[in-house]
């Protein structure tokens, strides 16, 4: 099962980490709703692994049979390599694109106090917590977590999806092999 895990971790983890470096570094105009829906949807995809493993590992080891923990534990595993890779290629595309995300984050948050008509002291407290925010984001103690807190939620949600589907061994039975 560990071995398992791993191997469809790393798929994960490559499936998200690819469009994490290669789309802002070729798309460069892509952002707000658009750069979301790119980055939730290969989330999914990546992690449609979780479903993959935990059915292989039911049909083909287990006889047709997985309990729910399991299955559970199998889907955050793999969730967990998925995010650790997804981090670490965010950190490697800013480093390679010299990206400071914590400076565009915090000019957004500023425009958006301007827009919706944030004047004097209100504007002052934007400003101010944008700063605070770029402060604390260029420390990699706050960053890491930070980026790891954006994608593992999406793994434990669909870990908790597959487990409770797989765990019924009516769902989607093990194919048997027709005899000649």
């Amino acid at each position: 099962m560990l071995r398992r895990i791993l191997n469809y971790g790393l798929i994960a983890g490559i499936i998200v980490a690819t469009p994490t470096v290669a789309i802002p570094m070729t798309f460069r105009h892509i952002s707000g709703a658009m750069g979301m829906a790119i980055g939730y949807t290969s989330m999914l995809i990546a992690f449609s692994t979780i479903f993959l493993a935990v059915k292989r590992q039911r049909d083909e080891e287990q006889g047709g049979v997985i309990r729910f923990l399991p299955a559970l534990g199998m889907g955050l595993g793999i969730s967990v390599i998925a995010s650790v890779i997804y981090v670490l290629a965010w950190e490697v595309y800013m480093a390679i694109a010299h990206y400071d995300f914590g400076a565009d984050y915090a000019r957004m948050m500023i425009a958006q106090a301007r827009a919706s008509g944030a004047t004097g002291a209100v504007l002052a407290k934007a400003v101010a917590e944008a700063a605070e925010f770029q402060r604390q984001y260029a420390d990699p103690l706050f960053r890491f977590p930070m980026t790891f807190v954006e994608i593992f939620p999406v793994g434990v949600l669909v870990s908790l999806i597959c487990a409770g589907l797989l765990c019924n061994s009516r769902f989607l039975p093990a194919r048997r092999a027709a005899r000649a």
